[in-house]
């Protein structure tokens, strides 16, 4: 057994030294310091998940198919593909299933919006062709 030192070889715990004339005690820290932990929030500003325009895209996505059609889906698309890369550098990010619902509304109001507009230039063909009009 070394001096200092309990039965298990566990080191005694000294006592403090006693203040002299109006000095604060000093702290004894006994162990490790313990590193702070990292916090991760659940998407609230300042508990380690950054803030995405996730909402934003969506809205505009959801606009898009009522009114506004490809002028909304467009930027809709942009701002969810932002989202999308932030989102995705953050596994469970709660604005995940936000960006990528606005990413797929917005590509088929684009798929609708082409489509529409591919019908109208065949009928017009169509209807230059008969000279009917």
């Amino acid at each position: 057994m070394q001096p200092g030192t309990d039965q298990w070889g566990q080191p005694i715990p000294q006592a403090a030294p006693q203040p002299q004339y109006g000095q604060p005690p000093q702290q004894v820290i006994i162990g490790q310091p313990q590193a702070p932990q990292p916090v991760v929030g659940m998407g609230i500003p300042g508990m380690g998940m950054p803030a995405t325009s996730a909402t934003t895209a969506l809205v505009l996505s959801i606009l898009s198919i009522f009114c506004g059609g490809i002028c909304l889906a467009i930027p809709g698309l942009i701002i969810a593909n932002q989202a999308l890369t932030i989102t995705d550098q953050y596994p469970g990010h709660p604005d995940a299933g936000s960006a990528k619902a606005a990413k797929i509304i917005s590509w088929i109001v684009i798929g609708l919006t082409i489509v529409v507009i591919l019908l109208y230039v065949v009928l017009g063909v169509a209807l230059v062709a008969t000279n009917e009009f």
